[in-house]
């Protein structure tokens, strides 16, 4: 019986600590997250805070994708298409490159510059000089020689 009592006494003992330690590391986990959710609320970049303009953001995602003679036939393609308005509608045609697809309505810059990428790619080839890149270039001069836009 004495056993029996010092058993049960042990058990609740270890439980009582093992439930205690529990909630330690609960209040210590909830005082780290809230210390890093402060952290990033005081280091966030100011223009990460401020609106995105996707005019620049097209322009810089392309800035840093591809070379300056791509970069500058993409763009050019762009302004024919759109004039870098990306919610422009022309019949069936949707988005900063006037894709054919309803799909790319309201789709973010990023998407249709993707999706565009490997357009070019699968229709144009790849650029000579740089063969990871699509040739925009190419993309850009049959829409010279078609007479579009």
């Amino acid at each position: 019986m004495l056993r029996s009592r010092y058993l049960t006494c042990s058990v609740l003992l270890r439980l009582e600590a093992f439930e205690g330690f529990k909630a330690g590391r609960l209040r210590l986990a909830r005082l780290v997250a809230a210390v890093i959710g402060i952290l990033l609320s005081i280091a966030m970049p100011l223009d990460v805070m401020a609106s995105i303009d996707a005019t620049k953001s097209i322009k810089t995602l392309a800035n840093k994708q591809l070379t300056d003679k791509q970069y500058h036939c993409h763009n050019e393609i762009i302004y024919r298409e759109s004039r870098f308005n990306i919610d422009a509608v022309n019949g069936s045609h949707y988005g900063y490159y006037q894709m054919r697809s309803e799909s790319m309505k309201n789709k973010p810059y990023d998407y249709q510059f993707y999706i565009y990428w490997y357009y070019v790619a699968k229709r144009y080839g790849f650029d000579k000089s740089n063969p990871e890149l699509p040739d925009y270039c190419s993309a850009l001069h049959h829409l010279r020689t078609r007479g579009w836009q």
